[in-house]
C-alpha cells in the first residue's frame, strides 16, 4: 500500500521559508519532496504505510518547528 500527505505551511515572508527549506531539505531523501510556492513550503510525503507515514510528517514537522524557532530569535 502507498499512502501520501501533502502539506503546507504559509510564513511571514519569502526570506523565512527560504531559510526553512535550505535547514530541512537536506533530510528529505526519498520520502519527502518539498517545494517554494511564494511564501508556502509545500511538500509531499510519501510511505508504504499509515504508521511509517505518520512517523516521516512527526519528523518533518519537528524539523520545520525548529527552524522556525531559530527564526522567531532574530
Amino acid at each position: 500500500m502507498k499512502v501520501k500527505c501533502d502539506l503546507e505551511i504559509d510564513f511571514n515572508n519569502e526570506e523565512d521559508v527560504k531559510t526553512v527549506i535550505k535547514s530541512i531539505k537536506v533530510d528529505d531523501f526519498d520520502f519527502v519532496e518539498s517545494n517554494i510556492h511564494g511564501t508556502t513550503l509545500k511538500a509531499s510525503i510519501q510511505s508504504n504505510s499509515v504508521s511509517s507515514l505518520l512517523h516521516t510528517l512527526d519528523d518533518y514537522l519537528a524539523c520545520v518547528s525548529v527552524a522556525s524557532k531559530i527564526l522567531d530569535k532574530d
